[in-house]
């Protein structure tokens, strides 16, 4: 199979345009994560690259396929007015890896989190992953893999966490639908969760 990351760049580049910052974060044991920033207008957009090479395996499997299996690239959007956004890279590298690392599947409606806040006085330490298909198409490959899918991640206070663990994914995004929440504030409350 061709290598997935240039046509995965290459999906990136055309939906959201030319990255004007890039870096690369290697973990022990694991391939290299690049993060990708792309700015348009108020808003910057962090997706990572390198997540997708390899199929993310079902860690009860006895061996990891190496081609079927899903594939994934996280997206985060933010508007960085007053907040120090480009610290967001390292705790974005930290979660494309940890399908390597911890053998995670990455899927819509799971939280990630990183223990530490996701850029210097973020209330955040932990990410929803949301549906893809909106920001930045799927990216089909060659059968028999599957396709490459951006997966926004959504920014979420510990208390929308917790909220989020006993109510669903689905819950917490209508609160914020409800509440009007700006997703891409660095520095939100916590929407109302009474």
């Amino acid at each position: 199979m061709a290598d997935v990351l240039p046509l995965v760049e290459a999906r990136l580049r055309s939906a959201l345009g030319e990255p004007d910052a890039r870096a690369a974060v290697t973990f022990l044991g694991t391939d290299r994560i690049e993060v990708l920033r792309f700015t348009e207008g108020d808003i910057v957009r962090y997706a990572t690259l390198g997540m997708s090479l390899q199929p993310m395996a079902d860690p009860t499997a006895v061996l990891a396929d190496p081609v079927k299996g899903p594939r994934a690239e996280l997206v985060l959007s933010v508007r960085p007015a007053g907040a120090d956004t480009d610290k967001v890279l390292r705790p974005l590298a930290v979660l494309a890896a940890s399908p390597q690392v911890e053998g995670l599947v990455v899927a819509p409606g799971a939280s990630l989190d990183v223990s530490e806040p996701l850029w210097p006085g973020a209330p955040f330490t932990s990410v929803l992953v949301a549906e893809s298909g909106g920001l930045v198409e799927d990216l089909e490959l060659d059968a028999p893999a599957d396709p490459v899918r951006f997966l926004p991640l959504l920014p979420m206070t510990p208390n929308e966490a917790a909220w989020k663990r006993v109510h669903g994914a689905g819950a917490l995004q209508e609160r914020w639908l409800n509440g009007g929440t700006d997703l891409r504030d660095p520095l939100r409350r916590s929407v109302s969760l009474d």
